[in-house]
């Protein structure tokens, strides 16, 4: 059995974790090769968004599979890799291509962060998050600490993460950790329709766009604002009238197409 699945609908990919009889906790082996996938389908052209989901109805992942790597000492300081092939949370983020999280079960710690590293969350109404690391003495590496108070504020991100209980999907969508909450049965299908409509954009200029995003959100206003300035010029006045022009029917057709 492949711990991660792949399948596709079109031009966008679907990723699916395939440890459900372990709630799709994250395992070394897990980890690269979930690292590697979207790397690969990151640098794939005929793939223009992909889709991240949990096998089974219970979990899109429990975390990292500490049973495993409390066994192996050191292990746990080793997960924060810079590479892209052995790091999943570094291989989301840098990924060109949009990656949507369909969260079909609860998402704890480390599969919560995996979740906040797509550019999209979309939540089951089965869906729970929880910050655990505290109720195993354990510090976070992949950036929960600092994504999440900037996302729901400190005060709610310091109860999460200072008592590790869940919170429900109408909550985090309250709290702007999620975009869209759904049934189950919709779940999916909301993905895949938001995914189809970002496959219609260019590819690089979702890419460009979404380091745009990604950068400035890691910068103060002000140079994020200049950060966005210095791009602006660089990439537009690189556009010709004719694309500009070819650009605009495109988009007049597709509306008038919806």
């Amino acid at each position: 059995m492949n711990e991660v699945e792949i399948s596709r609908d079109g031009p966008v990919a679907i990723v699916t974790l395939n440890r459900p009889q372990a709630m799709n906790a994250l395992s070394r082996s897990l980890m690269g090769a979930l690292a590697r996938t979207i790397h690969g389908l990151g640098q794939d052209d005929g793939v223009r968004a992909i889709v991240l989901t949990g096998a089974g109805d219970r979990a899109f992942s429990a975390g990292l599979d500490l049973k495993e790597l409390g066994a192996d000492a050191g292990m746990l300081g080793s997960v924060d890799s810079a590479s892209v092939e052995d790091n999943p949370v570094k291989a989301i983020e840098l990924c060109p291509k949009p990656v949507i999280a369909a969260i079909n079960g609860v998402a704890i710690t480390g599969g919560f962060e995996l979740a906040l590293a797509c550019d999209v969350l979309v939540a089951s109404t089965a869906a729970r998050f929880a910050d655990t690391h505290g109720r195993v003495g354990v510090i976070p590496g992949w950036g929960l600490s600092q994504k999440l108070p900037r996302l729901v504020g400190v005060y709610r991100a310091k109860e999460m993460s200072f008592t590790g209980n869940f919170i429900d999907a109408r909550t985090a969508c309250d709290w702007g950790l999620v975009n869209h909450v759904v049934a189950p049965a919709e779940l999916m299908p909301t993905a895949l329709k938001l995914a189809a409509d970002m496959a219609q954009v260019s590819a690089g200029y979702l890419a460009e766009y979404k380091r745009l995003i990604d950068d400035g959100f890691a910068l103060p206003f002000g140079p994020a604002m200049a950060l966005e300035q210095e791009r602006y010029r660089r990439y537009n006045q690189a556009i010709s009238t004719e694309e500009l022009g070819a650009r605009r029917a495109a988009v007049q057709s597709r509306g008038r197409a919806q």
